[in-house]
């Protein structure tokens, strides 16, 4: 009998308890610094490249997610419709991008910033996190620390993106992310950073909507539009709250 999904969904478990075993702490000082942010009157930004864009995009314009997550996309490492898909880890380099997008877009002092970067340590994410903080932006950082222990920085400046961070959240996957191991192949294989990135992020969202409620703040939260009235109810919070939203 085939045993390697099972195998998968064991350690994916095993990662996820881990979170939950020892990340609470940082999930709750991220919340209370997203919630102090929209309290005060500032706004949410989310970044990834490629594949770390990806728990990003499943926070934005779907049902049950808060309303005031922005994503930051980057032409060609925003997502994997880039042929040669080897074109996104070449961009993913380049020196200078993070300060072009971050100039293209109305974060700005007093805004938060999730980034997303599994091995932090290629140019843009490091230099998203680098020039946000230069900039007054609060930075969250979602990494593995295992892996961005096990390799060297990518940056001119030798840094990674954790060190710019003000708080980081672990998302528990191993160096090169690949859980499952077999003799007859040569390397690990399956990802796992998808899932457990995923599950920061929704978790952290959830704290946040938690601290608001806990402040008499009722945050916006998309109804599913494949429920009847859902279209018309997220229609007149996307109105009230036009002025923290900028993907519509």
């Amino acid at each position: 009998m085939k045993k390697s999904h099972k195998n998968y969904l064991n350690e994916v478990i095993k990662l996820l308890e881990l979170l939950r075993d020892e990340e609470l702490p940082k999930i709750e000082e991220a919340a209370n610094l997203i919630a102090d942010t929209i309290e005060q009157g500032g706004r949410i930004f989310a970044f990834g490249c490629t594949h770390s864009s990806l728990p990003v995009q499943d926070l934005v314009y779907r049902a049950g997610g808060m309303m005031l997550i922005n994503p930051l996309f980057g032409p060609g490492i925003a997502s994997l419709d880039v042929k040669p898909a080897t074109l996104t880890s070449a961009m993913e380099n380049m020196n200078g991008y993070a300060k072009v997008i971050l100039d293209h877009n109305p974060i700005r002092s007093g805004d938060v910033l999730i980034i997303v970067s599994v091995s932090g340590r290629n140019a843009v994410p490091v230099e998203m996190a680098m020039y946000a903080k230069e900039r007054g932006i609060k930075v969250v950082g979602i990494t593995s620390i295992k892996y961005v222990q096990s390799v060297v920085s990518r940056h001119s400046s030798g840094k990674k993106m954790h060190d710019f961070a003000d708080i980081v959240l672990d998302n528990k996957v191993p160096k090169g992310d690949a859980v499952l191991s077999d003799e007859r192949v040569p390397q690990k294989f399956t990802p796992a950073s998808g899932v457990t990135s995923s599950a920061l992020l929704h978790a952290l969202v959830s704290c946040v909507i938690e601290e608001l409620l806990s402040r008499n703040i009722t945050p916006p939260v998309f109804l599913s539009a494949n429920i009847d009235g859902g279209g018309d109810y997220n229609e007149r919070l996307l109105k009230r709250f036009a002025d923290r939203i900028f993907y519509m």
